[in-house]
């Protein structure tokens, strides 16, 4: 037998119809839901800008969160996953002060020696690289152009295990360890202020008076101001590198830098090493291991210290999740205001349409259909609002990663924000998925009672309202 058709004339807009009644009924109900919202326009967009402005919000905080984690996450991953990292640091008693005259100087010999990296050698035989840096100079010329050093002796694999880049030329070789060459490899920023209209692969520059010929510029590395730079201590673009060899012979071991008429020397013999672990398994358990050597040889850690990217990237992941679920939440209560106006604009649509409802019941309609009518439409509402956050959301988000790096370019304003300015953004298709959810959710459940409260509704004392 074919199946019994709805009942006739139910919505008083058409006749017995040939598809199933559930078909029926909801795309009837659906139907009469967008016109009764078409007909109320101005109150159907005022009521779901709270659900529109809630999805919208929930969809660019979790943006912002996502995109400044992975900002963080490719920082730390430049250092390299699967490095330690060993510094030479100052500790606070280490100065030796004599004094003569108007001038004060003072010489502090701490930090790692060559005999720690035998150590270390010797212990981590299957590490991919042990890699040393060797500070060295104390001012970095070029003409009448001068900077403070940041230049290291060192050895071709930093290249690959800092996951150095060139921008032009090469890195060092092996040949210019072996015959102590006095080349160098400088930082983008260093090439940027020595060298601003010029091309520096060929030129000369000094370290401490010293001449090294530039053979290598290494592309921006995006550490400035941010986690990296403040992991190791330091900006690498402004880095210069030499062969250690060259290094030694040229500086030996001691650095003076002299400031405002106070000279302050520093013996130190290895700046940094670099290990790079066989795998990230194995980061942990071998980090574990080297601060037991070095706590061993330097007791108390005080004038070393010991930095394992790995961690760092693990614990900036927990965070960046503390911060999506904070921002999730913050934004989730635009959608729960969005909610109470549903209901309250559906509370006063009820008292509004009650001879309305009561027409319908008069003409078959049961308290289920008046009920799923009203259901229906506070959900489409919210449906709709979710469909029009989620379009706002992302191109607010794509517009911020996009416009503000801009922002220094704009007449009048641009000088009102550093040249560098970025604000990541990521939007994430779970954030899309769970705000249009719970934003139709939320239509439906503060829905239910105005829909209830409509269903309820005595026909007779229905018909007989104004």
């Amino acid at each position: 037998m074919p199946p019994e058709p709805c009942f006739p004339g139910t919505f008083g807009v058409r006749g017995p119809s040939t598809y199933p009644c559930p078909v029926q009924f909801f795309l009837e109900t659906t139907r009469l839901a967008l016109t009764n919202l078409r007909l109320r326009l101005l109150r159907s967009v005022l009521t779901a800008l709270g659900i529109i402005f809630g999805v919208a919000a929930v969809i660019v905080m979790s943006s912002l969160g996502e995109g400044t984690k992975r900002q963080a996450l490719e920082r730390i991953e430049s250092l390299g996953a699967r490095n330690l990292i060993v510094r030479s640091q100052k500790p606070p008693e280490s100065a030796n002060q004599n004094q003569g005259g108007n001038q004060r100087s003072f010489v502090s010999k701490f930090g790692l020696t060559r005999d720690d990296l035998a150590v270390i050698r010797e212990n981590f035989p299957d590490a991919s690289a042990v890699v040393p840096l060797k500070e060295i100079g104390s001012q970095l010329l070029r003409d009448d152009r001068r900077r403070t050093s940041q230049a290291f002796g060192t050895t071709p694999e930093l290249q690959s295990v800092a996951n150095l880049r060139m921008a032009r030329g090469r890195y060092l070789t092996q040949a210019d360890m072996e015959e102590r060459a006095l080349v160098a490899v400088i930082g983008a920023d260093v090439a940027e202020k020595l060298f601003p209209l010029a091309d520096p692969l060929g030129q000369t520059i000094r370290i401490d008076r010293k001449p090294f010929l530039v053979v290598g510029v290494l592309e921006p590395i995006g550490l400035a101001g941010g986690a990296g730079a403040a992991l190791i201590g330091r900006d690498i673009n402004l880095d210069v590198h030499v062969p250690m060899t060259g290094a030694r012979e040229t500086f030996g071991d001691t650095v003076v830098r002299t400031e405002s008429g106070s000279m302050q020397a520093n013996e130190t013999q290895i700046s940094e090493i670099y290990i790079a672990v066989p795998t990230r398994e194995r980061v942990i358990t071998d980090a574990q291991r080297l601060r037991r050597i070095m706590s061993v040889r330097h007791e108390g850690l005080t004038d070393v210290g010991i930095i394992v990217p790995y961690e760092l990237l693990d614990n900036a992941r927990k965070t960046a999740m503390t911060y999506n679920l904070v921002f999730g939440a913050v934004a989730g209560i635009s959608l729960l205001v969005g909610g109470i106006g549903i209901m309250n604009i559906m509370l006063a649509t009820v008292t509004e349409r009650t001879r309305e409802i009561g027409i319908r019941r008069a003409i078959g309609a049961t308290r289920r259909h008046i009920l799923w009518q009203f259901l229906i439409e506070t959900s489409a509402l919210s449906a709709i609002g979710g469909a029009v956050g989620v379009a706002l959301g992302i191109g607010t988000s794509v517009f911020l990663g996009w416009g503000v790096p801009r922002l220094p370019s704009v007449p009048y304003i641009g000088s009102m924000f550093p040249s560098d300015v970025t604000l990541p953004t990521h939007v994430t298709l779970w954030s899309i998925i769970i705000s249009f959810a719970v934003a139709t959710a939320t239509g439906l459940i503060f829905g239910l009672y105005p829909a209830r409260r409509a269903a309820a509704q005595d026909p007779i004392v229905a018909l007989r309202h104004d």
